[in-house]
């Protein structure tokens, strides 16, 4: 087959594979996992458009002679190793689980996909089962089964081992995985995963991977140093005017209200209470309750003590003060209600529940009235428990539970009282939509600018530059002492991986503004936006104790890779952004004289973005396959085809196009480059935000 063929071939086949997995996602939403595993995914011809791409793609090496280029080939063979490993596992493994009750003996398991018994070369017997909770509180922190095994021939040999969470045991090629247990207690179910050479080779793969990935970062032969050392990323850049301005401090209505005294609710807000499965002080809760009913993390001037000591010395009072917000209008009118706070009277007629009628008749739809009857439900729920006493739980005093310090009193009561990501994306959205403006308003100018102008920009550059440094020092100051609070990384939801994403964009916009000037506006306008969307996406974020599969530090290595390289993606985004105004610009006016300086720019901006997507897909690819290391050690199968990977790999293989400008010389064009830049994006915001609110959530391991 000629060369130009086999490209197109390739290329036909890579567009049909990323377009089947993208559709399979939503046939997955629409007909359920097992549907899509049985008809596609372990499908025979599903494996073979996976191997005729990994066949041509391989012809190709060898036709291009890249054992020339050994790091090229080094990369593209770790994808091939990985594949054959991942064949390998769906020809040769075994997959099932075990149920152990205590004293019965298991030497065999059932296959998931067959049902059959298959044989142990060994036998297995239940000792115990424990769940472990956090100190003082009913949230699991490790489920534990102890067994004692015998190996074949040595039966009057008995070996102890446990199992938990993240926690394998291996015998015999077989690896078993907690996974369930019996409602009393009693009894443990265990995944069973026998796999003696896919998981191997595709780890080798991921070695090989990684290997590669730093070869070409740091060879000096490789494209990414050419580019580092282009003379254009060496120039100066544009310095950016600014204007920076705070909102006033509004003042609360003040009314007269039984409530706490100031000092007393002072006092009270250090006292020590479980909360959420954790030792908290009194703020938190309190804050929590308030901000839970009202929006707002205080009401009409008191704090979130004095709130619920009022409530509960003067409930006929409080029961007539209309802090339950209810936003959906329906509701609004269902309830007769003039605003959109309601008193708890509003909702009981003497005896009767007035949501319950409502609730009975919307209960099982999906609209937003049946979901803001629900979350009403939930705010008149919080008050009834704090009224019968339910809703506060003192330390027990029995010495049973660790009280927090001092120090981490301290810690807590000022994390709650300052709103951190409140004030940074208002302050970064603000700075980063005015240096923006500026930004394409400084780059369009088409004469030279005066000495006066020059000095202006100098000292706007450097106000700007300090005040990106105080914001990354600001926010990194806020999410250690949620660390430090929560007494680990805080990465483990969408709350912190976008604050750790807005970290990440501000860190990399203090190494770079000073070289690249068009980075400063994007690392506030990024960082700005994706604190609004954890600030308006929950809006009291709680610090809770982590799920047992989630204790696991391959957890916090897989997300940080993954929301660095988003927070890179997201420059090369907003760079293309800026590069079409420019060539716009330049089309628009089409003044021969100032092309050269046009020009200069656009392409300035296309080393970056070409030399920006190298760290970034790397960061993609590591992350992906760290967290398949992950799923294995946790669950025993490094890969499920849920919605979640699935579209993590579509993103990894979009962006991997972008490098082939070689073979794809359409990639060469810098107008072409940026339009695909920018729309590849999508499938970062697919990721993240569709699979999450559009395919039905996280990972499905846990039900794989």
């Amino acid at each position: 087959m000629h060369l130009f063929n086999l490209k197109k071939s390739l290329v036909f086949l890579y567009i049909c594979l990323v377009g089947l997995l993208a559709v399979t996602t939503f046939v997955e939403q629409a007909y359920g996992t097992d549907f899509v595993e049985r008809n596609i995914y372990h499908t025979i011809w599903f494996c073979c458009l996976w191997g005729v791409i990994a066949a041509i793609a391989l012809v190709a090496l060898i036709r291009r002679a890249l054992w020339r280029r050994f790091p090229i080939l080094l990369f593209h063979g770790s994808l091939l190793v990985i594949l054959v490993g991942a064949m390998i596992t769906f020809i040769g493994s075994k997959k099932g689980y075990v149920h152990l009750l205590p004293g019965a003996t298991i030497d065999s398991f059932l296959e998931s996909e067959s049902g059959r018994k298959a044989d142990l070369p060994f036998t297995i017997q239940l000792d115990s089962f424990r769940i472990a909770y956090y100190p003082g509180t009913e949230a699991p922190a490790d489920y534990i089964s102890y067994i004692t095994y015998s190996l074949p021939g040595q039966k009057n040999v008995l070996l102890h081992e446990q199992i938990s969470m993240n926690r394998i045991f291996t015998s015999q090629g077989f690896r078993f995985y907690q996974s369930s247990f019996d409602d009393d207690g009693k009894g443990s179910w265990l995944t069973v995963n026998y796999d003696p050479w896919g998981t191997g080779v595709t780890y080798a793969g991921y070695i090989l991977l990684g290997l590669s990935m730093i070869w070409l970062l740091f060879s000096r032969s490789s494209d990414f140093r050419r580019l580092l050392n282009h003379p254009l990323l060496k120039k100066g850049g544009v310095f950016i005017l600014f204007i920076f301005c705070l909102a006033g401090n509004m003042q609360a209505q003040k009314k007269l209200l039984p409530a706490l005294k100031r000092t007393q609710a002072d006092s009270l807000a250090q006292e020590q209470v479980i909360y959420h499965d954790r030792v908290v002080p009194f703020n938190t809760l309190a804050r929590d309750f308030i901000q839970k009913l009202t929006g707002e993390a205080s009401y009409k001037g008191l704090t979130p003590e004095q709130v619920i000591g009022g409530w509960l010395l003067y409930p006929e009072v409080w029961r007539n003060e209309p802090l339950i917000c209810i936003k959906n209008t329906e509701l609004q009118h269902l309830l007769n209600l003039q605003t959109p706070y309601a008193r708890l009277t509003d909702l009981f007629d003497g005896s009767v529940y007035r949501l319950r009628e409502h609730w009975q008749r919307e209960q099982g739809q999906q609209n937003k009235l049946a979901k803001a009857i629900q979350e009403t439900d939930e705010k008149v729920g919080l008050i009834l428990m704090l009224e019968k006493g339910t809703f506060i739980h003192p330390l027990p005093t029995d010495g049973s539970v660790q009280p927090l310090s001092e120090l981490e009193v301290k810690a807590e009561l000022l994390y709650n009282r300052i709103p951190f990501s409140k004030i940074l994306f208002m302050i970064n959205l603000s700075l980063g939509v005015l240096s923006f403006l500026l930004l394409l308003h400084n780059s369009l100018q088409r004469n030279t600018p005066s000495p006066k102008a020059k000095t202006i920009s100098r000292t706007a550059g450097t106000i700007f530059s300090v005040a990106l440094y105080l914001a990354f020092i600001f926010h990194l100051a806020g999410y250690c002492l949620r660390w430090y609070i929560g007494g680990r990384i805080p990465l483990s939801n969408g709350y912190e991986t976008m604050q750790f994403m807005a970290l990440c964009i501000l860190l990399i916009a203090c190494l770079l503004h000073r070289r690249f000037s068009f980075i400063l506006p994007f690392g506030f306008l990024l960082s700005g936006f994706a604190l609004l969307v954890s600030y308006l996406g929950q809006m009291n974020p709680q610090i809770t104790p982590l799920m047992p599969v989630l204790v696991s530090p391959w957890l916090s290595i897989h997300v940080s890779l993954i929301m660095m390289s988003y927070a890179l993606l997201a420059f090369i985004m907003l760079n293309g952004i800026l590069a079409l105004c420019l060539r716009k610009k330049e089309s628009e006016n089409n003044v021969s004289g100032n092309d050269a300086i046009q020009d200069n720019r656009i392409e300035q901006l296309t080393l970056v973005s070409r030399l920006l997507l190298y760290p970034a897909t790397f960061f993609l690819g590591a992350g992906i396959f760290l967290g398949a290391v992950w799923a294995n050690v946790s669950w025993g199968r490094y890969w499920a085809w849920d919605p979640k990977e699935v579209w993590a790999l579509i993103t990894f293989l979009v962006y991997g196009v972008a490098f082939h400008s070689q073979s794809l010389r359409i990639f060469r064009k810098p107008l072409f480059f940026h339009i695909y830049m920018i729309l590849a994006f999508l499938t970062v915001l697919m990721t993240y935000f569709g699979v999450n609110y559009v395919l039905g959530g996280m990972h499905s391991y846990a039900n794989a």
